[in-house]
């Protein structure tokens, strides 16, 4: 059986922020909200200490690739949902093993 892994890699401008809490929680809002929703894992991973930057990671792992898309798929329409944060980029990276 094929294991397939897709992760989401999300860079975002947070203009309204002020400070590192301000930004943090903006993010908490988007990490913890992905992570109940669609039962991903989820984490800054970048900038941690910039105030207006984030890189998010989101990844699911599934044993079917169509469905590993899906569920990123609607990850990436979740994080373009926010008002508070801008997206600047987004990369997708696959993982399949056999």
């Amino acid at each position: 059986m094929a294991v397939h892994a897709l992760v989401l890699v999300v860079e975002v401008h947070v203009p309204a922020s002020q400070s590192l809490k301000a930004k943090r929680a903006v993010i908490r809002s988007v990490v913890d909200g992905a992570r109940s929703r669609f039962a991903v894992t989820a984490a800054e991973t970048a900038h941690q200490d910039t105030w207006q930057r984030a890189q998010l990671a989101f990844g699911c792992v599934s044993g079917s690739s169509g469905h590993a898309a899906d569920v990123i798929d609607e990850v990436e329409r979740f994080v373009w949902s926010f008002g508070e944060a801008e997206v600047l980029g987004v990369e997708r990276h696959w993982l399949e093993v056999d």
